[in-house]
């Protein structure tokens, strides 16, 4: 396997989870139905700052010298994701709890492992966050705060291929790509889970896309 393989593969392999966290309903589950801008960049600044927090935490840790050096660059541009929706919305929120995902992703003990959950299973999740937020200020025919998400949402990309270049360099075995695979597949496992637990309480069908 290598990284394209790997990125295929997780996607195909999700393609469900992915399609359905790339829906509508998407903000639903970020916001409790409230679609409001301001609960929106609420939502999405602390989940930048525990996004800031993670990758810094990761990078403290790493040995490995490529993966501590992605982590560092990924946590100064999520450090400045946070710092430019906090501006828009006018406030720093800073959540008291990681939450699964993030959770996960701190706990993971090997370079491989960290890189695979952090710059590919999470990044695939993300991207589709923001496209969905996108769409919301395309409909509120706000092209500044579109702009803002189109600027994170290309970040999040850089993110995924920075990813996917170091499994390229770090892998060596079929089980090293086994372990990324697992890895990334299960941080998308887990952001579905709270995607479609936010739902489910509401009462709203998260099995079906709009």
């Amino acid at each position: 396997m290598d990284a394209p393989a790997l990125r295929e593969t997780v996607e195909r392999e999700n393609q469900s989870e992915l399609d359905r966290l790339g829906s509508s309903k998407y903000l639903i589950a970020l916001t409790d139905a409230d679609l409001s801008e301001s609960t929106i960049l609420d939502a999405v600044a602390e989940s930048e700052y525990l996004a800031r927090e993670t990758f810094e935490a990761l990078a403290s840790v790493e040995d490995d010298d490529r993966a501590r050096a992605a982590f560092e660059a990924v946590a100064e541009q999520e450090a400045e994701h946070y710092d430019r929706v906090c501006e828009r919305l006018g406030a720093r929120p800073e959540p008291d709890h990681a939450g699964a995902v993030h959770g996960y992703l701190r706990e993971r003990e090997d370079a491989i492992s960290r890189v695979a959950g952090a710059l590919v299973g999470r990044p695939l999740v993300s991207v589709r966050a923001h496209t969905q937020v996108i769409g919301f200020y395309v409909n509120e025919a706000d092209e500044a705060g579109a702009d803002l998400f189109r600027d994170l949402k290309a970040d999040t990309d850089d993110e995924l291929e920075r990813g996917l270049a170091v499994l390229d360099a770090i892998c060596e075995t079929d089980e090293d790509w086994e372990r990324a695979r697992a890895t990334a597949e299960y941080a998308v496992q887990l952001a579905y889970d709270e995607y479609a637990d936010s739902l489910t309480e509401m009462g709203v069908n998260p099995k079906s896309t709009c």
